[in-house]
C-alpha cells in the first residue's frame, strides 16, 4: 500500500514542492518498517541538496534490516577459545534457530526465553537413540527476537568442551536445514555477530568500536577506556551537538528562502553573528573533544617511551630495572647498543613501548677526556645514533639519562653537548622530558643536588619535579639479595611512580572552561582515530563556515546582493557537511531528514502564518 501526501507550496514561491512518500513494508510479527524518502528542491539552486535516496534517507533500524544485508542465512560459531576446556559456548544467531533447535533435542519443548535449560543433543540426521548423542547434559539458551544480542533469534549451546564433543556439534548444526530450505546454515565470518546488532540497531559504531577495544584491552587502563564508550552516552554527546548543527542551518535555510517575504525579529547580520556564537562555541567544544581523543589513543595503542643519553649512562640498566629481568646487554664498553631495543611493558596500568637507543658522542677528537669513548665514530654507530634521535623525536616520553662518572680519581657530572642540545629540543618543542641521574652511589648528597642545579641551568623550561635520581647498581644489589625488607634503596621505585604520575597527566582529559560537566569529558577519552579525523574533518567545515559569513557580520543591511546571498547558501551547506560527519560517527546517517531542517524553520520563524 502506497500513500501520498497533498503537495505543500510556500508562499514565497521559492519552495516548489515537497512530496513526502512513505512506503509501508508488509507487517512482520516482529517488527515493521517504515522507509521515509524527501526530497526539496530550490528554485535556481536544486544541486544544493543531493537525490533523496542519498542524502534524506532514514530507515528505522530493525529486525527486518538484517535480511536487506544477509536475507536468509543463519550464522554460528564458536565463541570460546578453541581447545581443551570445561565448558564450550556455541552461538546461533538468525531464522532457523527453532530449527536447528528441533532437529537436536527431538521432541523437547523449547525452552523458556532467557532461562536456562538441561538437554541432550542428538545427530539431526538420524533418529534419537543412545548412540546418536552428541552431548548428553548440555546448557541450553533461547533467546527470541528483538532483544537479543543481535537483535535476531539467538541460540546458545553450552556443551562440554572436549575438542571431539566440540566438533561434533559444530558439524551438526549446519545439517540442521531440511534441503532445499531457504534458510541457509554458515559458519559466521569474523565480528558477523556484532554488525548483525549493528544493522539490527542494538549497538552504535562508537559501541562497536568499544566492544573491540574490550575484547583487545590488556592493561588496566585500556580497560577502563574501553568502558567508557560501551554505554551510549558518547553517542549521545554526538547526535546533541549534530543536532545544535542542524539548528542553526535550519535558521539560515529560512534566512535563504523566506527574507523576501517574512518579517524576522532579527536581521540577516544579527542572525549570522547568533549562529556564529554557536558555532564557535561548538568548534571550541570539539577542537577539545578532538584533543582528548588523541590523549585517549596513548592509552589504547600504548605510550612510546625513549631512553636517551650518553654511552655508560646507564641507560640500558635503568631499562632492565624498569623490565626486572636482563633485557638488555649491559657492559662497560662504550657502544654496546647501537640498535633500538624495544620493550613493551605495563607500568602502573598504562601500555608502553619502552626503547632503549645507542649511546649519543661526538667524533673521537672531541671526546678525548671521555671514559669509554675510545675511537672513532663508524658507520654502524652513526646509523644507531641517528636512529636514537628519531626515536625520541617520536616518542610521547623521553626519558634523558645522565650520571655520575669516575674521571682521573674524581666523582664529576659531565654533560656532553650532544646530549644537552638533542634534551633541550625535546623540552621546547615536546615539553615531555624526564631526567634520570644515575649512580648517584657514587656521589655525596650535596654533588646530587649540585648536579640537579646544572640541569635545571642547562636544561630551560624543565621542571625539577622531573628530575629523578637513582642508582641502578643499588637497585640490582636489592633485587639480588631481597631476603630483607625492601626499601628502594636505588630509587626507582620512587622514579616508576614519578612516572605513571606524567603518565597520568599526559592522558587526563581537558575539559573547556564553560562546561562543567566533567563526565561527558572523561568519555571523550574513548573516542577512536577514527572519531578525531571526522571531527577534524567537521572542524574544517566550521573554519569554512566562519570565513563565509564574515561578508554578512560586516554587514548590517541584509543580503541584497546575490554576492552575498551565495555567500550564505554556501555557509548553510557547511553546516551541513559538518553535520555530515557527526553523523557518520555514530554511523546513523546523513546531516539530517529534511523535516529536521524544515522543523526548524516553522519553529523559529513562524512561516505561513
Amino acid at each position: 500500500m502506497r500513500t501520498v501526501l497533498p503537495t505543500w507550496r510556500s508562499t514565497a514561491s521559492q519552495v516548489r514542492g515537497l512530496a513526502d512518500l512513505i512506503a509501508y513494508q508488509p507487517f512482520h510479527r516482529r517488527s515493521s518498517v517504515v522507509q521515509w524518502r524527501t526530497c526539496i528542491t530550490h528554485r535556481g539552486r536544486a544541486d544544493r541538496f543531493a537525490s533523496s535516496a542519498h542524502a534524506y534517507s532514514y530507515a528505522t533500524p530493525s529486525y527486518e534490516v538484517s535480511r536487506k544485508h544477509d536475507q536468509t542465512s543463519t550464522i554460528y560459531a564458536l565463541s570460546t577459545a578453541p581447545g581443551r576446556a570445561a565448558i564450550a559456548v556455541i552461538r546461533i544467531s538468525g531464522y532457523a534457530c527453532l530449527d536447528i533447535y528441533r532437529r537436536l533435542c527431538p521432541g523437547k519443548a523449547l525452552p523458556k526465553p532467557r532461562y536456562a535449560t538441561v538437554r541432550t543433543l542428538h545427530d539431526p540426521n538420524k533418529r534419537p537413540a543412545p548412540e546418536t548423542v552428541l552431548d548428553a547434559n548440555a546448557l541450553i539458551f533461547y533467546f527470541p527476537a528483538p532483544r537479543t544480542a543481535t537483535g535476531e533469534d539467538v541460540l546458545e549451546l553450552h556443551v562440554h568442551g572436549g575438542t571431539a564433543v566440540v566438533k561434533a556439534v559444530l558439524s551438526a548444526v549446519p545439517t540442521c536445514a531440511s534441503e532445499g530450505d531457504f534458510k541457509s546454515i554458515r559458519y559466521a565470518e569474523a565480528g558477523e555477530f556484532t554488525k548483525r546488532a549493528f544493522l539490527n540497531g542494538r549497538l552504535d559504531l562508537t559501541q562497536v568500536e568499544a566492544l573491540g577495544d574490550t575484547l583487545a584491552a590488556i592493561t588496566e587502563e585500556q580497560r577502563r577506556l574501553s568502558m567508557r564508550a560501551t554505554t551510549s552516552t558518547l553517542s549521545k554527546q554526538y547526535e546533541e551537538w549534530r543536532r545544535q548543527l542542524l539548528y542553526a542551518r535550519g535558521e539560515l535555510e529560512a534566512l535563504i528562502d523566506f527574507s523576501e517575504d517574512q518579517h524576522f525579529d532579527e536581521s540577516p547580520a544579527e542572525l549570522c553573528r547568533s549562529v556564529s556564537t554557536q558555532v564557535r562555541k561548538l568548534r571550541r567544544t570539539l577542537q577539545i573533544h578532538s584533543a582528548n581523543a588523541t590523549r585517549g589513543e596513548l592509552l589504547r595503542n600504548g605510550i612510546s617511551v625513549s631512553l636517551l643519553g650518553a654511552p655508560n649512562a646507564g641507560k640500558s640498566s635503568l631499562l632492565n630495572r624498569i623490565v626486572g629481568r636482563e633485557a638488555a646487554i649491559v657492559s662497560q664498553e662504550a657502544g654496546t647498543t647501537r640498535d633500538v631495543v624495544e620493550v613493551g611493558l605495563d607500568i602502573g596500568g598504562f601500555l608502553c613501548q619502552l626503547g632503549d637507543t645507542a649511546g649519543l658522542r661526538k667524533a673521537q677528537k672531541a671526546i678525548a677526556q671521555q671514559p669509554g669513548a675510545e675511537g672513532a665514530l663508524g658507520l654502524v654507530e652513526e646509523e644507531g645514533m641517528r636512529r636514537a634521535r628519531a626515536r625520541a623525536s617520536d616518542s610521547d616520553v623521553v626519558i634523558v639519562v645522565t650520571s655520575f662518572e669516575a674521571i682521573g680519581g674524581r666523582i664529576e657530572f659531565p654533560l656532553y653537548s650532544e646530549v644537552v642540545s638533542s634534551a633541550a629540543e625535546l623540552v621546547c618543542t615536546k615539553n615531555n622530558v624526564i631526567v634520570v641521574i644515575n649512580k648517584t652511589d657514587l656521589a655525596e648528597p650535596v654533588g646530587v643536588e649540585a648536579a640537579v642545579e646544572r640541569l635545571l641551568a642547562a636544561l630551560p623550561g624543565l621542571d625539577r619535579s622531573r628530575i629523578y635520581c637513582v642508582s641502578c647498581k643499588e637497585a640490582e644489589n636489592e633485587r639480588l639479595h631481597d631476603d630483607g625488607p625492601y626499601s628502594d634503596s636505588g630509587k626507582i621505585q620512587t622514579f616508576l611512580q614519578g612516572l605513571i604520575v606524567h603518565f597520568q597527566q599526559l592522558t587526563a582529559a581537558l575539559s573547556p572552561e564553560f562546561d562543567s560537566n566533567a563526565s561527558i569529558w572523561q568519555e571523550s577519552l574513548g573516542a577512536s582515530e577514527r572519531h578525531r579525523l571526522l571531527l577534524e574533518e567537521c572542524l574544517g567545515f566550521l573554519d569554512d563556515f566562519l570565513t563565509a559569513v564574515q561578508p554578512e557580520l560586516a554587514s548590517e543591511g541584509g543580503i541584497g546582493d546575490s554576492e552575498q546571498e551565495t555567500d550564505i547558501v554556501v555557509a548553510a551547506e557547511y553546516l551541513r557537511g559538518a553535520a555530515n560527519c557527526l553523523a557518520k560517527v555514530t554511523g546513523k546517517g546523513e546531516a539530517g531528514d529534511v523535516e529536521e531542517v524544515l522543523g526548524v524553520v516553522f519553529e523559529k520563524f513562524c512561516v505561513g502564518k
